[in-house]
């Protein structure tokens, strides 16, 4: 049985998944080499994805070096901060305006990610992929970006060549040897980071339009899917709580609900339709499914997703930005007060925020242990 970890968008929230990746640790043997033969990633996830992926040792090796960096990361290692930086950023955007809302010399975005992409050259190894795909240790990874001339998501993949490149409605999946830019080009947050050129095409954030985010794994081969969210909407019991307006929506809390409505809501709305897919396919006997020839099969799966609002974290860990940031989320809203917490969790990579996303996520893991080694065969 083939595993998929499917890792999905967020920015600054998927230090989550490196805390749920901490407690998968503890929970599984020591020596496992790889639980993961197929490992799909969107955006930030993306990166963890990779970075799991072209580590040359087992997991538990490789999920210890992932923390070790988001644990010394700083902001300045992922976009530039400065106040001449954010203000050349909005000058930018401001003189495209004269050209036909295009970029004078780069794409356009607020900030400039140079640092990070210093920092991934650095740090993932991807001419380690391929000898983990010959070895057998890896059968598969793929991270997902979006076409801005198609409008498309695309699933770059580097696989075992046996392993099919694919096309569906908006969405296909392409064989390929990953480089630093196909990384990139899936964590290019729209108009916060700069798209990336591929070939013909400039991509940006893979969870742009991405109408079924768990294909990926499935098309690899997947026959079981541990989903890491960043969403605390799965298990929150308040959803429907009303919350009483104060004002009128404030720029950071509409940019919130659109960053929501491309990081969440598709992998929730996925997730849901797999759901109720498996209870259908469980009432037809497995016999009479193979007399029919019905193709689908229920697929296993496993979902750690946030148990404590993400708002709640970011609103009060804001205050550790630099001050030009600081500024520019009040000026915003996008802050506790005025509603927009949630936009700014997607650009909070300061050491606080990061310690307290991986703290949850190792407590949610470890408080659902026993599921764990039942869904991995341990017990």
């Amino acid at each position: 049985m083939k595993t998929a970890l499917v890792l999905s968008g967020g920015g600054a929230r998927a230090a989550y998944q490196v805390g749920v990746l901490q407690a998968l640790v503890e929970i599984l043997p020591d020596d496992i080499e790889n639980p993961f033969p197929i490992i799909c990633g969107t955006s930030a996830g993306a990166i963890n994805a990779l970075a799991i992926a072209a580590h040359k040792g087992n997991f538990k090796s490789a999920v210890n070096a992932l923390a070790n960096v988001w644990q010394n990361l700083d902001i300045g290692q992922v976009y530039l901060h400065g106040w001449f930086d954010l203000f050349k950023g909005l000058s930018l955007l401001g003189l495209s305006l004269f050209n036909e809302g295009v970029g004078h010399r780069r794409p356009l975005s607020l900030l400039d990610n140079a640092p990070l992409w210093n920092l991934l050259g650095s740090v993932i190894r991807f001419e380690n992929l391929a000898p983990a795909i010959e070895s057998g240790k890896l059968h598969a990874v793929s991270i997902s970006a979006m076409g801005y001339t198609s409008g498309h998501t695309v699933s770059f993949f580097q696989g075992h060549p046996d392993l099919q490149s694919w096309a569906r409605h908006r969405r296909s999946g392409v064989a390929t040897e990953l480089r630093l830019e196909h990384l990139l080009a899936s964590s290019a947050i729209p108009t916060v980071f700069p798209a990336v050129r591929i070939n013909r095409e400039y991509f940006g954030d893979g969870a742009l339009r991405q109408l079924a985010p768990i294909s990926p794994a499935l098309h690899l081969g997947a026959d079981a899917l541990f989903v890491i969210g960043v969403s605390g909407n799965r298990t929150s019991q308040k959803a429907n709580r009303r919350v009483p307006h104060r004002h009128s929506p404030s720029m950071g809390q509409i940019v919130g609900h659109l960053f929501n409505s491309a990081f969440v809501d598709a992998l929730e709305g996925d997730l849901e339709h797999m759901q109720r897919m498996n209870e259908l396919l469980n009432l037809i006997p497995e016999n009479v499914r193979a007399a029919q020839d019905i193709q689908l099969r229920p697929v296993n799966n496993m979902i750690i997703s946030p148990s404590y609002p993400i708002d709640g974290i970011a609103g009060r860990n804001i205050r550790y930005l630099p001050k030009s940031l600081r500024f520019f989320m009040r000026a915003t809203g996008s802050t506790a007060k005025g509603g927009g917490a949630t936009a700014a969790s997607y650009l909070l990579f300061s050491k606080e925020f990061i310690t307290e996303m991986m703290a949850l996520g190792r407590e949610d893991t470890l408080a659902q242990a026993e599921q764990v080694r039942t869904f991995f065969a341990l017990t």
